[in-house]
């Protein structure tokens, strides 16, 4: 059973906002077994509650599994921060490999709308804005990890997060 959780999630005490879902309490001392279980298996290294917070997301706001054979849109408003990250994975938790080196973009230099919305796109091809290469992997994880941020963990704190939109499937 303990495989089985730290195989598939990151323990209890998850916060879900829209499709995005974090696990603020996993970077801390009181993190649960199944959260400990699983960064030991992935040896990941949580973000500490005092650092920020991370944001993952499997699927799209219809249900569907992100695929990266797809065009891809994550579009909207960040949490405040003050930096943040956003990266994508393969299924496996691996960066994807990629000819243009781009794996992710940071709040330093991704391109915002005058509403002062990121828009990005994720696709097998080259696409037009901000675009990160997905090399048609089938399944694709996106993280949002929000550093120095004055968000709180509570429900109520967390206002929006971008919605993630499949545009167009072969």
């Amino acid at each position: 059973m303990t495989w089985l959780m730290s195989a598939r999630d990151n323990g209890f005490g998850a916060l879900d906002v829209g499709v995005w879902r974090a696990w603020p309490r996993s970077g801390t001392y009181d993190a649960d077994p199944y959260a400990r279980a699983s960064f030991a298996r992935s040896g990941d290294l949580p973000i500490g509650l005092s650092e920020g917070i991370s944001f993952v997301a499997t699927t799209d706001n219809q249900g569907r599994a992100i695929d990266g054979r797809c065009i891809t849109r994550i579009k909207g408003k960040f949490l405040p921060a003050r930096f943040w990250t956003l990266t994508i994975y393969d299924g496996r938790g691996r960066l994807i490999e990629n000819s243009a080196t781009r794996y992710g973009f940071t709040s330093t230099e991704v391109l915002f709308d005058a509403e002062g919305d990121a828009e990005i796109w994720l696709s097998p091809r080259a696409h037009s804005g901000n675009w990160l290469p997905t090399g048609e992997s089938e399944r694709i994880i996106a993280v949002i990890r929000l550093y120095d941020t004055p968000t709180g963990v509570a429900r109520s704190e967390v206002a929006q997060m971008p919605r993630v939109t499949r545009e167009k499937c072969p």
